[in-house]
């Protein structure tokens, strides 16, 4: 698995090109203001078709791009059926987004196939209702969105979100191996056994 991070917008947001360098298929996992150029040279520098824009939520730093990337490349829009309608809904942005639509959905279970890569979804409500992480078990690689971060967690405060369900959420991801490494949607990577303080919750 090959992965290309950018952290762009007002929230400093991050996305996370994926791809398998054998069949040159490619996924990107959520999509700020500001990605679709980076993510176009990306893609055209190592000769990519982008398949799938996975969302790990709803929220409007993360879909900002979604229309923009599929018109382009018309990959498929993908995102909890919970957290869906913020897509076409993207409430408190500071600036306008255009409303996109998923094409598929991200269940509990489902499998997100990209040549040799294999990328699980995990249901990790709390901050959103909808927040997934994907978890690529051949590489040890998770994918948590605003779940996890380095030494914290995504807010809960916000419609939607719930407390209760963002420890339980935390306290599965604590299960996974500790050396399992972690994308965040904000900050910078750790790993799941760095991340001892959800012990406490």
């Amino acid at each position: 698995m090959l992965i290309k991070k950018f952290t762009c917008g007002p929230a400093a947001t991050n996305s996370y090109l994926i791809w398998d360098d054998d069949e040159r298929k490619a996924l990107i996992i959520d999509a700020p203001k500001g990605c679709y150029g980076q993510v176009l040279d990306e893609l055209g520098k190592n000769k990519l078709k982008l398949l799938l824009i996975a969302n790990t939520h709803g929220h409007w730093d993360h879909i900002a791009d979604n229309k923009a990337l599929k018109e382009k490349t018309k990959a498929m829009i993908a995102v909890h059926k919970n957290d869906e309608k913020m897509l076409w809904e993207p409430g408190n942005a500071p600036f306008d987004i255009p409303a996109s639509r998923a094409d598929t959905h991200l269940d509990e279970g489902d499998v997100i196939k990209l040549g040799s890569i294999s990328l699980e979804v995990m249901e990790t409500p709390g901050h959103s209702p909808g927040s997934v992480c994907l978890y690529e078990a051949k590489s040890n690689i998770l994918f948590s969105g605003d779940t996890l971060f380095a030494g914290s967690c995504g807010r809960t405060d916000f419609p939607g979100g719930d407390h209760g369900k963002m420890i339980a959420s935390l306290k599965r991801l604590l299960k996974l191996p500790p050396n399992t490494k972690v994308y965040s949607g904000h900050g910078e990577e750790t790993t799941v056994g760095s991340e001892k303080w959800i012990e406490e919750l």
